[in-house]
């Protein structure tokens, strides 16, 4: 992957790359973590497919997700907006609109940013949150017995983008779960309140699988899955059953779901609500081979370098 390998220079470069790693930055002697994402027309987005007011909202709600994947607070957010010289004021009013009702809902306020020209629209977007727990998040932090977590479903905003892109029929909740995505702060915010450790979080912007993957790099310990437990709407599984598609394979590489990965010890996997925090696997042996295995009624498939290159997500 392109990415990991400019990421790669990125570190070996920088006389301190320390704050490379998880997708929030915690900045100790301001007590505050900063993340920041960009959007670009047609590589994350395409006008024929979204709103600018759907827009709006998604720019800031995949960085309020990488927060919540901090247990942060969100309290202020920039924007940076490129876009061509012929772009209609409705879109920037329209698109504001979104980003403004995002914030509202979450109590976040919008500080500043920059506009300048590009030949296609780019919405770069940071984030500023507040730590809310004398105990922190990274996906380094998974230990041997912690139960696996997961909030929400997954494969349906990569059906929401296959049946847009297709220009095929879906229901409503697979088309929303794409362009409207939900950021987990609420659940970020019941986990903070009663941990009693470092956990290990991570959000799976880029799939379920390449999520586990990085968790396991991280902390070095392998993870089984029970492939059966992974949420998966009975509607993207319909939807791929008319359109001959396969939905485990959205469900772990779909990427854009925006949910929560979390690893914690049984205690306090017991005092969380089973209907939000579903288990769906166990952290293993510590040791210098991490893997992820998932089980599929007996069938394990193991995550290997070269698996998770041909699957995840290419930003380029």
């Amino acid at each position: 992957m392109r990415e990991l390998h400019f990421l790669e220079i990125i570190k070996n470069t920088l006389s301190n790359s320390s704050f490379i790693g998880d997708d929030c930055a915690y900045l100790d002697d301001l007590d505050i973590y900063v993340t920041h994402d960009t959007l670009v027309e047609n590589v994350h987005f395409s006008l024929y497919t979204t709103s600018p007011y759907l827009l709006g909202r998604k720019a800031v709600s995949v960085n309020l997700s990488d927060l919540a994947a901090a247990l942060a607070i969100p309290k202020y957010i920039t924007v940076s907006l490129s876009m061509p010289k012929l772009t209609k004021d409705s879109f920037v009013s329209e698109l504001y609109r979104g980003i403004n009702d995002v914030c509202k809902e979450y109590n976040v306020k919008v500080i500043g940013g920059d506009i300048t020209g590009s030949e296609k629209i780019v919405i770069s977007v940071c984030a500023i949150g507040k730590k809310n727990s004398m105990f922190s998040a990274s996906r380094s932090y998974a230990k041997k017995g912690d139960v696996v977590l997961v909030t929400g479903e997954f494969g349906t905003s990569a059906a929401g983008f296959h049946a847009l892109s297709s220009f095929l029929y879906a229901d409503n909740d697979i088309i929303n779960a794409h362009l409207n995505p939900v950021p987990r702060i609420n659940e970020a915010s019941k986990l903070s309140n009663i941990i009693d450790s470092n956990i290990a979080v991570m959000d799976c912007s880029d799939g379920l699988a390449d999520a586990l993957y990085k968790v396991s790099l991280a902390s070095n310990h392998s993870i089984k899955i029970d492939f059966n437990k992974v949420p998966v709407n009975p509607n993207v599984k319909q939807y791929c059953t008319v359109n001959n598609l396969d939905y485990k394979k959205l469900a772990l590489w779909g990427g854009e779901d925006f949910e929560l990965l979390i690893c914690v010890n049984e205690e306090i996997y017991s005092k969380l609500d089973e209907n939000i925090f579903k288990c769906i696997g166990i952290v293993q042996n510590k040791d210098n081979n991490p893997s992820v295995v998932i089980d599929d009624n007996g069938n394990g498939e193991k995550i290997t370098k070269k698996i998770f290159e041909e699957n995840s997500f290419n930003h380029f």
